[in-house]
């Protein structure tokens, strides 16, 4: 019995030695959540003066941007953090696509799919694109927060409801935030002066413009690039504000 008691004794110190000699098991490193430098609200036009097929393409071009290599680039050094919402009018902004990251090339491609995910068939009536710019503000407070704080609306009129556009350009730029444009020609042409005088604002501000999908794209991609790198004084000397 003695020689049993023994022998479990040894064979009991022999495991304890193993354990004690074996090295220690590393925790598994985090990776660092990348900081946020920009965060971006793309405020799509879905009033009643945009046909289905002006959506369609705004969805559509908005897509085809963040899958272009250049901007995903730019997307990700930044560390942008983007959320898509649609308008039409007095208080009817709707968070299509909510807060996400974008740390990696990668990601906006991903975000692209969401977009061609997305439900058709959220058209409103009039168009008030000043409510939409002090709504698309509040957005910040919850989950947008970032040095550089940036609006992008996209329309393809004038506003015809609610606070006027350039009281709620004033309001939240007095918060830092930048308000830019992308004015669709196809109905008015003098709208991308109306942009530049009502509704873009905050340095470096600009509005680009387009007549068509093809365009659209171009002018979107160009707008994303120069909103992720440059700065207020490499800005386009082209309808350019520093409100």
């Amino acid at each position: 019995m003695l020689r049993a008691v023994v022998a479990v004794l040894f064979v009991l110190l022999a495991l304890c030695g193993e354990v004690l000699a074996a090295p220690p098991q590393k925790t598994p490193e985090k990776t660092p959540e990348k900081k946020a430098g920009v965060a971006l609200v793309l405020a799509l036009d879905g009033s009643a003066s945009i046909t289905t097929g002006d959506l369609e393409f705004q969805l559509q071009g908005h897509a085809a941007a963040f899958r272009d290599p250049a901007v995903a680039d730019a997307l990700a050094s930044a560390g942008t953090r983007v959320t898509l919402a649609a308008y039409s009018g007095p208080n009817s902004l709707r968070v299509l696509i909510p807060w996400t990251a974008l740390d990696k090339p990668e990601d906006a491609g991903r975000f692209a799919d969401r977009i061609d995910a997305l439900p058709r068939g959220f058209q409103g009536d009039s168009t008030a694109i000043g409510s939409a710019i002090v709504e698309a503000a509040k957005l910040f407070d919850h989950g947008g927060k970032a040095p550089r704080q940036v609006i992008d609306l996209v329309s393809n009129g004038f506003s015809n409801s609610g606070i006027d556009p350039a009281d709620a350009r004033d309001r939240v730029t007095k918060r830092g935030i930048i308000v830019n444009g992308l004015a669709i020609l196809d109905e008015f042409p003098w709208l991308e002066e109306y942009f530049d005088e009502s509704v873009i604002g905050g340095p470096g501000s600009f509005v680009k413009s387009a007549m068509d999908k093809d365009s659209f794209v171009a002018a979107l991609r160009q707008k994303l690039i120069l909103e992720m790198v440059a700065l207020p004084d490499q800005m386009p000397s082209l309808s350019v504000a520093t409100r």
